[in-house]
């Protein structure tokens, strides 16, 4: 019996089009990659020429006493603030409660926003994160004194850029730029104060030093770990006796409070100029 025609054209048509498809060049791409976690991103690059900038003026005029953060890293008695905070300041001081301060010897970054005080003695330090590892939109916590009093900020890191400092102290410093999503609930307007805070990662690692904000872009900025470790190098010693904590939006509150309660993170001031 023979078969139908539609059959027979059918088949052939299905042998032609199997033949091309064997025979045609396959071009596709790859499947995408998986997109990034929601709360961290690629991994933090290196420094490049091509890091935005932003400028910040310094007014060459004679030192104005201020406040700031300082926070421990050895239990020693080794501290790091920022160096604008005690630069020019003939006597900083640890505030330790009660009316009481402790006296502290500086030693000025040249290269950074960074300072490290030397005092007898100290709290337990704060664990300082390995250099690499940082990744975008990561988050970081800032545990200090904003407006010379207790308050902390949270953050997403957004990525590098260069402060040109022009006037006093000109300098072009690689930093870190940080979104500021989240603050001590009542604190309004500037974060005056907080310059010198420590600024933990998840792990309640120090990965930097806080030293400036653009309120108007809802920014702060942050040392980059190309600053921040060569001023810390070998002050940490392997035998410390670390306190870390794991930091979240629920508990960093609380994990401030701490802090600051332990003197791990404290005010500095500076008692003359």
């Amino acid at each position: 019996m023979r078969p139908p025609d539609w059959l027979i054209y059918g088949s052939v048509l299905g042998a032609l089009l199997t033949a091309s498809l064997l025979h045609r060049e396959n071009a596709d791409a790859p499947p995408a990659p998986p997109p990034p976690d929601e709360i961290e991103g690629a991994l933090l690059g290196p420094i490049t020429p091509f890091d935005p900038a932003v400028t910040v003026n310094a007014p060459d005029i004679p030192f104005q006493p201020s406040t700031g953060t300082a926070f421990s890293i050895a239990r020693t008695g080794r501290w790091v603030t920022a160096r604008h905070v005690v630069e020019g300041c003939r006597q900083p001081a640890i505030l330790v409660g009660g009316g009481r301060a402790v006296a502290a010897d500086v030693r000025l970054s040249p290269r950074a926003d960074i300072a490290v005080l030397q005092t007898q003695g100290g709290p337990s330090a704060l664990p300082i994160a390995p250099a690499e590892g940082m990744h975008d939109n990561q988050r970081g916590f800032h545990p200090g004194f904003p407006q010379a009093r207790a308050g902390e900020v949270t953050s997403r890191l957004l990525g590098r850029e260069t402060l040109k400092v022009r006037g006093r102290g000109q300098r072009d410093e690689p930093v870190l730029a940080w979104a500021e999503v989240g603050r001590t609930d009542g604190l309004g307007g500037t974060l005056a104060g907080l310059s010198g805070a420590p600024v933990m990662d998840r792990q309640g690692r120090v990965v930097g030093v806080t030293i400036a904000e653009s309120p108007r872009r809802g920014r702060i900025y942050t040392t980059a770990p190309e600053t921040f470790q060569p001023a810390v190098r070998g002050v940490q010693k392997a035998d410390e006796p670390l306190m870390g904590r794991v930091v979240t939006v629920d508990n960093y509150g609380l994990v401030s409070d701490d802090l600051r309660r332990d003197l791990r993170v404290a005010r500095v001031v500076c008692l003359s100029a």
